[in-house]
């Protein structure tokens, strides 16, 4: 098991360094090994089966319709900004776009501002 959730780490580290975000940092959230930014956690690994992403309330129903398969709700996530997500159902390019979304949620406005600038430029 142990193998497996290092083997997600590597590939949230990988995908997070293909999308330039800053500011990472490798730490845990509740025991689990979790990615942060200015401190918060955005995504952790939860177990080699699941990661707990860090996403605006409003947004976890329409991902959950959207994909059933990949993203779920247990009743310890209900009320809260973090969703499961079944990591071996989700494909590299649309995982990186939730570890943006994710990071942006989290990351101190100035650091966040300044990653949305470099995007447009």
């Amino acid at each position: 098991m142990q193998d497996s959730v290092d083997a997600i780490v590597s590939r949230l580290l990988r995908l997070a360094a293909e999308a330039g975000l800053p500011g990472i940092e490798e730490s845990t959230s509740y025991g689990n090994p979790a990615l942060k930014v200015g401190g918060k956690s955005f995504v952790a690994v939860k177990n080699g089966d699941t990661i707990v992403l860090s996403v605006p309330i409003d947004d976890k129903e329409r991902l959950i319709e959207m994909a059933p398969e990949i993203y779920y709700q247990t009743p310890h996530y209900i009320g809260w900004p973090h969703l499961p997500v079944r990591i071996a159902a989700i494909g590299d390019a649309e995982l990186k776009e939730r570890l943006v979304n994710a990071w942006l949620f989290r990351a101190p406005k100035k650091l966040a501002s300044a990653f949305r600038s470099q995007l447009r430029d």
